[in-house]
């Protein structure tokens, strides 16, 4: 993933940074270069360029966060990036794994007024097709209710809510799987020796590693 232009570079880092930060948790600069597919040292740069914009705050050898205007200018972006995601599934019926590759390079050519009439051609959906929910018109992202299957115990059951973060690679693993949101989960077990998690979904049992397991995510149920 390499940046075409500064105001490209600056939006996938921010949209990048949000996809990475949990529960406010700081994203290691090691981990937004590897998701930008750049050095250390790149990230790093850029990331003093976005703190003088006051757009992150960096803390060093912890890692950096979204400012309240960083967090306003992801939002921006990433409601431009799931609702071409939408429109791409659900109007141009392109397959669910590829249409975020798709819309990666949509999203930077896009004015503001195009994306609110896109939004209203749509009907204004609330999630993309792998389930994220698509930020408000006013650029604020809906809470979220939901649990990595990672987190999860044996026994515990729910519903597949959303893929996160989102890659080329993982979404085919799992479109070759046919594990996407929507479909029933039943926690069995998991295998001796920190082995895979053995997880029922859909009526077929999966062995899934722990990293997969951590980009999927469950919405608890009881029965």
């Amino acid at each position: 993933m390499k940046p075409e232009s500064s105001s490209e570079s600056v939006e996938m880092y921010l949209k990048s940074i949000s996809e990475l930060a949990e529960d406010e948790v700081l994203v290691p600069i090691s981990a937004l270069a590897e998701r930008m597919g750049v050095s250390t040292v790149s990230a790093t740069e850029m990331v003093h360029r976005l703190r003088e914009q006051g757009l992150v705050e960096h803390t060093p050898y912890r890692g950096v966060a979204l400012t309240a205007q960083g967090i306003r200018r992801a939002c921006r972006i990433i409601r431009r990036h799931r609702l071409w995601e939408r429109f791409l599934a659900d109007c141009l019926a392109l397959p669910w794994q590829q249409v975020h590759d798709y819309a990666c390079q949509l999203e930077h050519a896009t004015a503001d007024e195009v994306t609110e009439a896109l939004a209203a051609f749509l009907g204004h959906p609330q999630t993309c097709p792998h389930g994220n929910p698509i930020p408000s018109a006013d650029w604020e992202m809906p809470p979220l209710e939901d649990a990595p299957l990672s987190e999860c115990s044996p026994g515990d059951r729910g519903i597949i809510s959303r893929i996160h973060p989102e890659s080329i690679l993982l979404l085919d693993y799992l479109a070759g799987r046919n594990i996407q949101p929507g479909q029933p989960v039943v926690f069995s077990e998991i295998a001796p020796f920190h082995g895979p998690l053995m997880v029922e979904i859909g009526g077929h049992m999966h062995a899934l590693g722990r990293e997969i397991a951590a980009h999927i995510f469950v919405r608890r149920t009881d029965e």
